[in-house]
């Protein structure tokens, strides 16, 4: 049997209907959809099927110390996500005798497919293997790339893995220092990483110029000059550092009513078309036309595995001359882009070509024609993008008819500048750059003009501009950092890991503690210098000019190196990083006792308190915060002077929360005011259900009971999901009006009737917990460890008994080795508070008060 893998089911699917055609039977193995025709199948993997890891022994943040794992054994780990597949693959290639890798042909894809090729080998050892690789998913791409198998690249694969161990080990032992250093624990961690933590210093160092950054005043000195085609002219001195020189000017000239053109200059200005795509230039065009760069690489490998575009990671500038790019641009005469291929095809094809060349992909191309109707609107977007930059590689440059004037106004030169667009050239094919023309009038030497003003504006020089994502991904690749493929995702990290908000990107004070930290004891972490070595030695494992162990062994021995200075000076580090961490987290002052009021953690998530505690007990509710994590920005409430706040939350959009006293007040206002909505009556008591808001900011339908007797209540989706509509429509079973969920820009979501709702989402809940519970084996095996464990767990739930205690905090005291009240009594407070998480010595104090 010959077996095919390929790196998703998507791409598993399109490949077997182009070699298969009618023939191709969808075949369910182990639960996973393979596709089969004769003695061939295919079957898609979901990415990496297994993962490493450390072994279990190095599990534990605090009991392990971050510098063992520098040196600790790396284990393969199997991905719990992939378990079904994982069978099917072994199911198959045991009765295979070939298999063919066809995952994306590049560092990771290759990897991914050696990873399946081993898993296969522990059951056939036998097995004979080769390579597919392919840019663009098309029948003409695939049946040729099939007929002409390669070599699975080994080093290839070597490359791919000895980069993910080393993001391993220098992330973990990095973050986990960090983390338990700094007492900064849970979901709050402080990440570091070989590549993230180099990006950071990039965008904090930048926003360290604008914070210095002195502006300084000048001045400009403009002309106008009237008649049937009005222009301006600026003085030749373009900025005036000295108002005093300025003044000079002025007096001079400020009663003139003519000048006489002292100089023309006519020329040409030509404007060459772009080069073909590569990854960094797709996202820095896709970043203009208002798509993200995650974003955008999704995008684009959807087009990709759907067949439209071609391969979109690429560091190729230039089109191979096996590409039919005649062949190409003809297909689209056919489309939407007749017109443009058309024209193009009226002479021979001449391309662009970039600096960058390489053989494993070409630059990003259209390989098939797609509509509007057949993709989503930022889809077509992206794909409109592609084509017109494919078609703009062919065209001419633009030409530029310009025109520069001089003109003597009392003895002072004035200066106009003018052009005029007369071959749009490349430009009418790709309009996405901006192209007014600027018109001044036929002028000629000698010529005397009209002055009918003279105007000055004051300006301010501008610090440093703030990177956006497009353009930081462009100077990580200037500076090595990353690759063509991790580039967005090391900066989308940065945002989840709310070091980061904003686009252009601004950093957290978090960001400033931590770069600050590592600049100052760790200075490596933070410099391309490193991370770019690395990558280099990478490249030279694919060309086998190195061996992985050796990369290995120095990329160990440098953090080693860096271990030194960051052990020798923790107290130091632990005090610098919990006075960093602590400025981050302040939101304003009390509005009752003038206190500084912080973002704390409770066991229900997160919420503003007083730092006057227990003198002051004003608090405030942060919506959502158990959802992600709070992040507190520049922007300042005017009336209540604190910062506003937003909820990160992974992969996702912040939640914008605002001044969080303006949401309080808003949503004590609604409490008052009473006219919450009415759903219809109470299943138990049949008084009126009214949907309500809740202090955290969720929302939540509630039996409006006078005597409040009644607890009746159902869940509704959180505000930031849209605004809640009822509708007229009842539900014939409960009485309930319909719900439906309504946001500016999307389809409104019809919940109707919301008990129905809840009782068809509990059933699912349910039927996934008994799923679960009846599966035997090796989950039985460890449902007694869990018992077992839920022993020692009753000691720690005694300390909930305590006021002020919650699971969380007890869980936290359990693992520092306080696991009774009577233990708790006997501790020493201060030491005690250094073992954990932002607990003070005084609350400790307090515990054992109560007691």
């Amino acid at each position: 049997m010959h077996l095919i893998i390929t790196e998703k089911h998507s791409t598993a699917k399109r490949i077997a209907s182009i070699l298969f055609n009618k023939t191709s039977k969808m075949v369910r193995v182990n639960g996973v959809n393979t596709y089969k025709s004769g003695d061939t199948s295919v079957i898609g993997l979901s990415g990496h099927v297994v993962g490493i890891d450390f072994p279990d022994t190095y599990s534990s943040w605090q009991k392990t110390d971050a510098r063992d794992l520098i040196h600790a054994d790396i284990i393969t780990v199997p991905d719990k996500r992939n378990a079904k597949i994982v069978s099917a693959l072994k199911k198959l290639g045991k009765a295979a005798d070939t298999v063919t890798i066809a995952t994306d042909y590049d560092r990771e894809g290759e990897l991914i497919g050696v990873e399946a090729l081993n898993l296969i080998k522990a059951v056939n050892p036998e097995i004979t293997s080769d390579r597919a690789k392919y840019s663009a998913i098309t029948p003409a791409e695939i049946k040729a790339v099939f007929k002409n198998l390669s070599l699975v690249d080994f080093n290839l694969a070597a490359a791919g893995e000895s980069r993910q161990i080393i993001d391993l080990v220098w992330g973990a032992a990095l973050t986990r220092y960090l983390s338990v250093t700094s007492k900064r624990l849970g979901k709050r961690f402080l990440s570091a990483g070989r590549v993230q933590s180099p990006t950071l210093a990039l965008i904090v160092d930048r926003e360290k110029e604008r914070d210095v950054f002195v502006p300084e005043p000048y001045w400009e000195l403009y002309a106008t000059h009237p008649g049937e085609q009005q222009f301006i002219s600026k003085h030749k001195k373009d900025r005036f550092w000295d108002r005093e020189e300025l003044d000079l000017v002025i007096a001079k000239v400020q009663d003139a009513k003519s000048g006489t053109v002292s100089d023309v200059k006519r020329g040409k200005r030509t404007d060459k078309p772009p080069t073909p795509f590569n990854t960094t230039e797709f996202i820095r065009a896709a970043s203009r036309v208002g798509i993200s760069p995650a974003n955008a690489m999704r995008i684009a490998e959807n087009l990709y595995t759907n067949g439209f575009i071609s391969y979109p990671r690429t560091d190729n500038t230039v089109y191979p001359e096996t590409l039919d790019l005649k062949e190409l641009v003809s297909m689209f005469l056919g489309s939407t882009f007749k017109k443009y291929a058309s024209r193009l095809l009226e002479k021979p094809l001449k391309p662009t070509s970039g600096k960058k060349e390489t053989t494993d992909h070409p630059p990003i191309y259209p390989v098939a024609i797609a509509s509007k109707e057949q993709l989503k609107s930022d889809e077509w977007k992206i794909y409109e993008l592609v084509v017109r930059r494919f078609f703009a590689t062919f065209a001419d440059a633009s030409i530029w008819k310009t025109l520069r004037v001089i003109i003597d106004i009392n003895g002072e030169d004035f200066v106009a500048n003018g052009a005029v667009l007369v071959e749009p050239g490349w430009r009418w094919y790709y309009p996405y750059h901006t192209s007014d023309d600027r018109l001044l009038p036929d002028l000629e030497i000698g010529q005397v003009l009209d002055v009918e003003k003279f105007d000055i504006e004051s300006k301010t020089t501008k610090p440093p501009a703030r990177y956006g994502q497009a353009r930081l991904i462009k100077v990580m690749e200037d500076l090595g950092l990353g690759t063509k493929s991790t580039r967005h995702e090391i900066i989308q990290k940065l945002y989840d890991r709310a070091y980061v908000h904003g686009n252009p990107i601004q950093p957290t004070k978090t960001a400033y503690s931590v770069v600050d930290t590592l600049k100052k004891y760790a200075t490596p972490v933070v410099v391309p210098d490193m991370t770019s070595k690395l990558e280099n030695d990478m490249d030279l494992i694919t060309e086998a000019k190195i061996t992985e162990e050796s990369v290995m062994k120095e990329s160990r021995a440098m953090l080693d190196n860096i271990f030194d200075g960051l052990v020798s000076n923790r107290e130091k580090i632990a005090e610098e990083l919990r006075d960093g961490l602590h400025n981050d987290q302040v939101v304003g002052p009390c509005p009752e006792c003038g206190a500084e009021m912080a973002v704390r953690p409770s066991r229900f998530g997160m919420f503003i308190g007083c730092g006057n505690y227990p003198d002051c007990k004003f608090t405030l509710s942060i919506p959502s915060s158990r959802f992600g994590m709070v992040v507190v920005t520049d922007k300042v409430c005017e009336e209540h002077k604190m910062h506003h706040i937003q909820i990160v939350q992974s992969g996702k959009r912040p939640v914008e929360i605002g001044c969080p006293y303006c949401n309080q007040l808003k949503w004590e206002a609604a409490e008052k005011a009473g006219n919450d909505p009415v759903v219809g009556p109470c299943p138990e008591c049949k008084s009126d259900l009214v949907a309500k808001l809740s202090r955290g900011g969720g929302r939540f339908i509630k039996c409006n009971n006078p005597d409040q007797d009644c607890k009746f209540t159902l869940p509704l989706p959180s505000p930031r999901y849209g605004e809640l509509v009822i509708t007229d429509r009842i539900c014939e079973e409960h009485g309930l009006h319909h719900v439906r969920i309504a946001k500016e820009g999307k389809s409104p979501w019809e919940m109707g009737c919301p008990y129905c709702s809840y009782i068809e989402w509990k059933k699912k809940q349910d039927d996934r917990k008994s799923k679960k519970g009846g599966k035997k084996g090796v989950k039985s095996a460890g449902a007694k460890k869990r018992k077992t464990k839920g022993k020692k767990g009753k000691k720690v739930l005694e300390l909930t008994k305590i006021d002020g205690i919650g699971d969380a905090i007890a869980k936290q005291l359990g693992e520092a080795g306080i696991r009774t009240v009577k233990d708790m009594v006997s501790a020493d407070p201060e030491k005690l508070s250094l073992k954990l998480n932002k607990i003070s010595k005084k609350r400790i104090e307090g515990w054992q008060a109560s007691v």
